[in-house]
């Protein structure tokens, strides 16, 4: 069984609702990968940062994960939506798989997300 701990990846203020979202690194599945964390509906949800279509950072720019509207999460290279609040695609080709999640909260201003340990 894979140990797990939680980690600060960013002050609570550094997320608006909608806004941009904070990037970050997490192990995963005995490895390495960019991730990050948004602000939405008045929590905040963290992801794997790769598409469920092709394997591709979802950002158009650093931070930038949410279409116009403040309301999808958005693949920068070909438009799939996310519902930011579980991941799930809901417009694109990959409609029906969802990206993958990771437990988040805040605590104490800050927030953190659960994941392997270090030392695994």
């Amino acid at each position: 069984m894979t140990a797990r701990t939680w980690r600060t990846v960013c002050p609570s203020d550094a997320l608006v609702e909608g806004g941009d979202g904070f990037r970050f690194e997490a192990r995963v599945q005995g490895g390495v990968e960019p991730a990050f964390v948004v602000r939405f509906d008045g929590g905040v949800h963290a992801y794997v940062n790769r598409c469920r279509h092709i394997p591709v950072e979802l950002d158009w720019q650093p931070g930038r994960f949410f279409d116009d509207s403040g309301l999808y999460l958005v693949c920068s290279v070909h438009g799939a939506l996310y519902d930011a609040q579980n991941g799930l695609c809901v417009s694109g080709p990959c409609r029906g798989r969802s990206l993958v999640a990771l437990p988040a909260r805040e605590s104490d201003g800050s927030v953190q997300v659960e994941q392997e340990s270090e030392d695994e």
